[in-house]
């Protein structure tokens, strides 16, 4: 196996459990947070799935100068539709991931824009990968806040 089979293989099982846990979120809960600072259920969904666009003008080493979402002003609608709207946008992601060469991933480096950090693309992508991951913990915390039942995720 290839790194970069290797890194897809990890974001697709990582972005399968978000979605086992995002899919046991009642509608009812959509809104709800641990405190006023922090972000919805609901929110946090939308965060982690919009990621994928803006991941993926990093790693091509576009210009993020201007960088607007496609999101921006969209309803929160269901889990379901959140899903679906970012797809296309993941679809877009993962292949651009699988292009990469080894060489590539040891020798590219993508510039942070969040902080100006030059990285390696191969871990930045692990970077990518663990900043879903993260999520994925606080958003167990949130269904266990909420007495919700959590999904199996280790399955």
């Amino acid at each position: 196996m290839t790194q970069t089979e290797l890194i897809i293989l990890n974001l697709n099982e990582i972005r399968e459990k978000s979605i086992k846990l995002w899919n046991g979120l009642p509608e009812n809960h959509y809104n709800w947070k641990p405190d006023k600072n922090a972000m919805s259920a609901i929110e946090m969904i939308r965060h982690v799935l919009e990621a994928d666009y803006g991941w993926n003008i990093i790693i091509n080493q576009g210009n993020m100068t201007d960088y607007a979402i496609p999101w921006k002003n969209r309803p929160f609608v269901s889990v379901t539709d959140e899903l679906e709207f970012a797809e296309p946008h993941r679809k877009i992601f993962m292949e651009s991931v699988g292009q990469f060469s080894d060489k590539e991933l040891n020798e590219t480096k993508v510039i942070h824009p969040g902080n100006g950090e030059k990285k390696i693309l191969g871990k930045y992508l692990l970077r990518i990968a663990y900043h879903e991951s993260v999520h994925a913990g606080q958003f167990l915390s949130y269904l266990r806040a909420m007495g919700i039942d959590r999904p199996q995720i280790w399955d």
